[in-house]
């Protein structure tokens, strides 16, 4: 049977994040869902770039030379 090697020792494993200092989560207000959620995408996407050169709509547009 092969087993794959392991780089360094596992006795350092979880080094960096054990040292790392501890920070509590900040409260956040809540992301909208269902439908509140499909009017904010619609209203970024579609409303806020309603129209480019010719009249097209570009999605995931190139930057403009």
């Amino acid at each position: 049977m092969l087993l794959g090697k392991v780089h360094g020792s596992l006795a350092r494993a979880g080094k960096v994040k054990n040292q790392t200092p501890k920070v509590e989560a900040q409260e956040k207000a809540k992301k909208p869902t269902g439908r509140a959620k499909k009017r904010e995408m619609y209203n970024r996407r579609i409303v806020s770039n309603a129209t480019t050169i010719n009249g097209k709509r570009r999605l995931n547009p190139a930057p403009v030379k």
